[in-house]
């Protein structure tokens, strides 16, 4: 089954935003992740905070104005909701270190079966910093991964990561277009598999070893 990008991005940020619970402090990644925002349910409230300093972050609205002042961290005008407050880095990520942040929602370039995490640099690749992901995967209570399930035909979801890790054993779920993955002490649960893919395409596709339950459940969109 073919999904364009934008189509894969959607069901991604879709299922990931029914994660949240009433008043949770959620930290979003650059790139797919800020999308999450926009599918967070209605009856739901929750606040969004962005490394570069503010919490109150809302939806992006292409019909707002910009403000060149007012960006997430990919630098991307966004809009803010009542009461939102901005501060400087260092009391950001004061936030993001205090274990204030409930969940983060971040990209990857490889999560492998143990939890562990790469998405900073590609070897040999121009890097222009690592950004705040070290310490968002320590401090934030729960870590999600949104990523499209393979990269050119290459699994990104491994036995071992075979580029410099973000961090180790962080990870406790992966959300891609094809299924969502929760870590346990025993490995990689399947947790939820969306059923325009079989079971076999979600095995051929992932290089991880993965406990597949007796009843799998169909992702939730």
């Amino acid at each position: 089954m073919e999904l364009s990008k934008e189509q894969c991005r959607e069901i991604i940020a879709r299922r990931i935003a029914k994660e949240f619970s009433e008043g949770d402090v959620i930290t979003l990644g650059i790139g797919l992740p800020t999308e999450v925002a926009n599918y967070i349910p209605h009856d739901i409230h929750v606040i969004f905070q962005s490394e570069n300093g503010m919490l109150g972050v809302g939806h992006r609205d292409l019909a707002a104005p910009e403000n060149p002042k007012v960006t997430n961290a990919g630098g991307l005008p966004v809009t803010t909701k009542p009461g939102a407050v901005f501060f400087d880095t260092a009391m950001s990520f004061t936030i993001i270190r205090g274990g204030h942040v409930d969940a983060t929602v971040l990209g990857a370039l490889q999560v492998d079966q143990h939890g562990n995490l790469a998405n900073w640099m590609i070897p040999g690749a121009f890097v222009p910093g690592m950004g705040g992901a070290m310490d968002l995967v320590v401090g934030a209570k729960k870590v999600i991964i949104a990523m499209e399930h393979t990269n050119k035909g290459k699994p990104r979801i491994v036995k071992n990561c075979t580029i410099p890790l973000t961090a180790e054993a962080e990870v406790d779920m992966i959300v891609t277009e094809r299924c969502v993955l929760e870590r346990t002490e025993q490995g990689l649960l399947l947790k939820e598999i969306n059923p325009m893919f079989s079971l076999d395409d979600i095995l051929r596709s992932t290089d991880a070893d993965l406990i597949i339950p007796q009843e799998l459940q169909q992702l939730a969109g």
